[in-house]
């Protein structure tokens, strides 16, 4: 979508003066002569930086976030249910953005409806901004007129989707800033605190207790070579990252995640809740289900539970129940796969996806707690071994020293 440059006057005989978003040079004269503006001059803009916020610096991009998703949704749902033409919601819109960057894809999306794209398809060509889910609802909202009502549903399960994601960040948050602090803290007394009881110890003559060698010898390890031991560290996370990245990887990793202590029951958890929510909200928004399916499946976020997905659709297109082969997969919960099977015969299946997904969120909402009140004692006594270990080994030949001059 490029950018032009026009010049033209109005029915009144008003000169205005502007830019517009267009694919070619046609769609951009076109677009003007339906907002009743008869062009003069017009031309592609330049490529260039017009201002400073053109400038990007890699990491250093917002990028458009969920928020500003939900905040979009409603608005437009306002004012699609005001009666505003959708050109002059996307122009409003755009004009009231403050990320830069989804501004941008506001205008190009404006540019492709009025250039006689549907509204769908012009969403489609932004897929890191509206995800196929997205795109598809919208899709069904324009074909049954409710476009309104979907943009309100759209920006409801944002917001819960987006609240679900946020206590699993938490509930990890907490561990990993702890466990990253006491490695700097062991770092730091392994390079600079037991060189200086180590030379201390040098002094005594004796042979040094055995736990107190093993924090000399892992001092040594460290001073003299960090960057095998970092560059371990670095290349085993890299390999994990890259097998990761492979389907037989990606499939035993996931498999792990989900039989792992703890941890697995939340995954599982959120998983479910995740796939109920969207499935349920593409249902009651008219979405074929085999469609919805597949595109649930995409976003289950673990490799099983899509192949799981993929399984019931495949039965599903040869005439079979939802439930049985869900229940057959042995990844969804006996209650889950129940309670879809009384969806399916009162014909409800919508509503009882969301009933489930509350019920699975709350699920989560315990889940994390149970976690957190897990981890912060094991987290503890880890600080108290690791830190205490330490300090006692490197106290240990002093205690023996003061206990034989005492004798």
């Amino acid at each position: 979508m490029a950018t032009f440059v026009y010049t033209g006057k109005t029915l009144s005989g008003e000169v205005k003066k502007g830019e517009i978003q267009a694919a070619n040079l046609a769609q951009a004269t076109a677009a003007l002569r339906r907002q009743q503006i008869a062009p003069s001059a017009i031309s592609q803009k330049k490529a260039g930086l017009s201002s400073l916020s053109d400038i990007k610096i890699p990491g250093f991009t917002k990028g458009v976030k969920t928020k500003d998703l939900v905040i979009f949704s409603r608005q437009f749902a306002t004012m699609i249910d005001a009666g505003l033409p959708l050109v002059q919601c996307l122009d409003i819109l755009a004009s009231q953005q403050e990320n830069p960057e989804f501004k941008k894809v506001l205008l190009d999306v404006k540019g492709s409806v009025e250039g006689g794209s549907t509204f769908a398809d012009a969403l489609k060509k932004h897929p890191k901004v509206f995800d196929s889910l997205y795109v598809n609802l919208i899709a069904a909202g324009e074909v049954g007129g409710i476009l309104d009502t979907i943009l309100n549903r759209l920006s409801g399960f944002l917001e819960k989707t987006e609240k679900l994601k946020g206590k699993v960040k938490s509930a990890m948050t907490y561990p990993t800033a702890v466990i990253f602090i006491a490695c700097l803290v062991v770092t730091g007394l392994l390079l600079w605190v037991v060189p200086i009881f180590q030379e201390m110890f040098a002094g005594f003559g004796q042979a040094l207790p055995a736990p107190t060698q093993m924090v000399v010898n892992m001092s040594n390890a460290l001073q003299h070579y960090w960057w095998l031991i970092f560059g371990t560290i670095a290349g085993t996370g890299v390999a994990l990252n890259r097998l990761y990245k492979t389907p037989k990887g990606r499939k035993v990793m996931d498999a792990a995640f989900l039989k792992a202590p703890v941890i697995g029951d939340l995954i599982r958890k959120t998983a479910v809740a995740r796939f109920t929510r969207t499935l349920g909200t593409m249902l009651s928004s008219g979405v074929p289900i085999l469609e919805g399916l597949e595109i649930v499946s995409k976003t289950s976020g673990n490799v099983i539970i899509e192949e799981a997905i993929l399984k019931a659709r495949t039965s599903l297109s040869q005439g079979k129940t939802l439930a049985e082969p869900l229940m057959e997969t042995k990844v969804f919960p006996g209650m889950v796969t129940q309670m879809i099977a009384v969806g399916e015969t009162t014909g409800a299946l919508d509503a009882m996806l969301t009933k489930i997904a509350d019920f699975y969120e709350d699920e989560v909402d315990v889940a994390v707690d149970g976690l957190t009140s897990l981890i912060e004692p094991m987290l503890m006594a880890f600080l108290g071994i690791v830190v205490g270990g330490l300090v006692i080994a490197l106290y240990l030949p002093i205690f023996q020293i003061a206990g034989a001059a005492a004798g």
